[in-house]
């Protein structure tokens, strides 16, 4: 595979990264407050097995209410008057908020949103099945 050139500083190049090890290394590091979640990934067909049309996906992207929690910056849940039963989730929790919430970004085609602490409104075990209404 050829590899693609983002930037060129001071005879220096940089190209995508290849290997998923070094996608993740790409991922932002949230500061302060904001919690870095990833979309599950939206089925293409309805359970009767016809295809989604493209804008179908595209809301239901956008649209979405379940996410992934993969980071948390390191000021998130501190302030014990707004939070004082502590943290409302966890690295690794699924999470539902409202749609449109956050700032939406897409690396390597996936899309990442950062959110803030305080716009967690459940966490969910299991979020298959779940769908925005």
């Amino acid at each position: 595979m050829s590899e693609l050139l983002i930037a060129s500083q001071d005879g220096e190049t940089s190209t995508l990264p290849e290997t998923a090890e070094e996608k993740a290394k790409q991922l932002p590091e949230p500061t302060g407050y904001h919690i870095l979640v990833a979309l599950p990934e939206v089925e293409d067909k309805f359970d009767s097995g016809l295809v989604k049309a493209d804008q179908t996906l595209f809301e239901e992207k956008v649209l979405a209410t379940v996410f992934f929690v993969i980071k948390m910056g390191p000021d998130c849940y501190k302030d014990e008057k707004r939070f004082p039963n502590g943290p409302w989730c966890k690295e690794g929790d699924f999470i539902l908020a409202r749609p449109n919430t956050g700032t939406r970004l897409k690396i390597h085609g996936r899309e990442f949103r950062l959110i803030n602490d305080d716009v967690v409104e459940a966490v969910v075990q299991d979020p298959r099945g779940i769908s925005r209404a």
